[in-house]
């Protein structure tokens, strides 16, 4: 598709209001913050994705044309800014799982930062998180690396049917969770479980 007709598509239009509106929910919720974090929907051939500074100089208030569209290695089609320090992990999601999921999320859960913050794997002590199993942890590596990038999709294998049926989480340490589920908005659904899941652990008996 051209520009044009990529700008134009209905499919994408929403992808990008999505994205949008979860960025907004997430932030709200605490379950991202200023820091960062980042939101990201396949189309086809084409990703939206949030933009770098969403949280600290947006504070999350996306509008539909602030998403980026990106082509598949990253390259901005539609909108201003620059793109996501972590778009390595996006891009790298949606080509090797995007059979299975739309959906990503990047995200500083207040909750689950505790266990990023431990370097601890999260076992699931709630039926709601059941479904996932334990949500592993990676090893280190910088935020915006390929390393990282590769370490969240290694973790990914395996874990196709989570995604396929809602999503798979990993904890990256120090930093956060990065998720992908098979839409985006049961990916929100699944980081909010997560949270709730780590609040639970870290104030139990």
């Amino acid at each position: 598709m051209s520009i044009e007709q990529v700008a134009a598509d209905p499919a994408i239009q929403a992808a990008r209001a999505r994205v949008a509106r979860v960025g907004r929910m997430l932030f709200e919720r605490q379950l991202t913050d200023a820091a960062g974090g980042n939101v990201s929907e396949r189309v086809g051939q084409y990703v939206c994705i949030s933009p770098r500074y969403s949280g600290s100089q947006r504070q999350w208030q996306l509008d539909p044309e602030d998403v980026l569209v990106v082509d598949m290695e990253g390259q901005i089609l539609l909108g201003d800014g620059t793109i996501s320090r972590e778009s390595k992990v996006h891009l790298r999601l949606h080509r090797e799982f995007g059979n299975h999921g739309t959906g990503v999320i990047h995200a500083h859960a207040r909750n689950l930062l505790v266990f990023a913050a431990a370097e601890l794997p999260m076992p699931p002590v709630l039926e709601a998180t059941r479904k996932f199993g334990i949500t592993p942890v990676v090893p280190y590596a910088p935020a915006h690396s390929d390393v990282l990038s590769q370490h969240i999709a290694n973790s990914m294998h395996g874990r196709e049917d989570r995604i396929r049926t809602h999503a798979a989480g990993t904890i990256a340490p120090w930093h956060g969770l990065f998720l992908m589920g098979k839409d985006l908005y049961a990916a929100f659904d699944a980081v909010e479980r997560f949270d709730v899941n780590a609040h639970i652990l870290i104030h139990a008996p």
